[in-house]
């Protein structure tokens, strides 16, 4: 078994509406709270890089599957959304919705096509990130995909 560790330093000035800042080996930024929970707007938020985290351990997840099937990807983005409600003072991050456009190439055949809409689906429950938050918050896949 392998234990991978990863650090994050954090530096916070004082109250609700300062801003801080964090560190972690390529993630370096200011932190506040965003001005949808009436915080000063600086920096990023746990509620993106909730989002960000969940987007990209899918996307990068998706990559390597498509990899290791050999299907002949054309192009792949993706757009994502996290929905945070407030309900009596309580921020509850209810669900986030990925939304992959994946496309191969002109070349390919149904078999493949079939494929990738197979690794689409699966690359969501084979990402950690998605395993740490099963449970507590709403994962919901809204996939396009096709044939340039």
């Amino acid at each position: 078994m392998a234990l991978h560790h990863f650090h994050l330093k954090a530096d916070w000035p004082g109250g609700r509406n300062e801003v801080g800042y964090i560190e972690a080996d390529q993630l370096k930024t200011k932190i506040s709270i965003p001005k949808e929970m009436d915080g000063p707007h600086i920096g990023t938020n746990p509620d993106e890089m909730l989002l960000g985290a969940a987007a990209t351990c899918y996307i990068i997840s998706l990559a390597a599957m498509i990899e290791r099937a050999r299907l002949p990807l054309a192009h792949m983005e993706m757009d994502s959304e996290g929905i945070v409600d407030v309900t009596n003072g309580i921020f509850t991050y209810k669900k986030i919705i990925h939304k992959p456009k994946v496309f191969l190439t002109k070349d390919a055949e149904q078999k493949h096509l079939k494929r990738l809409e197979q690794l689409v689906e699966q690359a969501e429950s084979s990402c950690m990130i998605s395993k740490a938050i099963a449970g507590n918050v709403e994962l919901e896949l809204q996939a396009e995909t096709g044939i340039q």
